[in-house]
C-alpha cells in the first residue's frame, strides 16, 4: 500500500468549497487518490520539461506545460 501525500481534511475542504453540505469519507479518500495520481503524472512530465531544459529544477512553467 502506498500512503498518501495530501491529507482527508484538505479533499473536505475541495468538495465544500465546490458547494458539498456534506462529505463522505468515501469521497475525500477517492478524491485524494484521483488527484494524486493526476499530480504524479503532471509531476513526471515536468520533470521531463525541466530536463529538455538543461536544468534539474522543475519550475512553475513546466509545471504549466505538463498539465495542458
Amino acid at each position: 500500500m502506498v500512503k498518501s501525500i495530501l491529507p482527508l481534511a484538505a479533499m473536505e475542504k475541495l468538495l465544500k468549497k465546490a458547494g458539498a453540505p456534506r462529505v463522505s469519507e468515501d469521497a475525500k479518500e477517492s478524491l485524494r487518490e484521483i488527484l494524486e495520481e493526476h499530480a504524479d503524472k503532471v509531476g513526471k512530465r515536468a520533470s521531463e520539461f525541466s530536463r529538455h531544459s538543461g536544468r534539474v529544477t522543475v519550475k512553475g512553467v513546466d509545471i504549466k506545460l505538463a498539465s495542458k
